[in-house]
């Protein structure tokens, strides 16, 4: 029988994994999310200390990102309730969250730029399906199971910003 301490560094040892794993990723859904990068790292600190907390309720019936992905949008959802959020105008700091590459050309970094801060203007319940489905490839199943909300529903939040981003996008490469 294992004692608990054994258990516990166990979990600390899984804790550790997953903030290998998955620390990146909240950070760019989070900055995108909250429109700045101090807040962002804050809610993923806080994600990760609400996954230690709760790492015995885990279930394993939905994967592990999609449980820690769940965590962090609530996180960041609490974070714009505050009367502070709501008070104080955040900024995108788009240049933290597109991934740079040597060999990638100044035009096309601009235009992830104008991606990102269309996406970073949506409607919240908009921004959410596309943040998981594009930045987290995530499926509309495991979308549908983080945001509680039917596949269906998942599909139409995803086609409607489509709509607009390619419509906005389109008139942006005429300029």
């Amino acid at each position: 029988m294992e004692s608990i301490i054994e258990i516990e560094q166990q979990e600390i040892v899984e804790i550790e994994r997953m903030m290998r794993e998955y620390g990146d990723t909240l950070l760019r859904m989070c900055i995108i999310y909250l429109k700045d990068r101090a807040l962002a790292e804050d809610a993923v600190q806080e994600t990760f200390i609400k996954v230690y907390q709760k790492y015995y309720t885990f279930n394993q019936i939905s994967e592990e990102k999609t449980w820690i992905m769940r965590i962090a949008i609530n996180v960041c959802k609490n974070y714009m309730r505050t009367s502070w959020f709501k008070r104080v105008k955040t900024g995108l700091d788009l240049e933290t969250i597109s991934k740079e590459r040597i060999d990638q050309n100044f035009i096309e970094r601009e235009r992830q730029k104008q991606i990102l801060s269309e996406i970073a203007e949506l409607e919240r319940k908009y921004k959410e399906v596309i943040l998981l489905y594009y930045y987290q490839e995530m499926s509309t199943k495991e979308i549908a199971s983080i945001l509680h909300i039917k596949e269906g529903t998942v599909r139409v939040r995803l086609q409607r910003p489509r709509q607009k981003l390619s419509v906005q996008l389109e008139e942006g490469e005429k300029l």
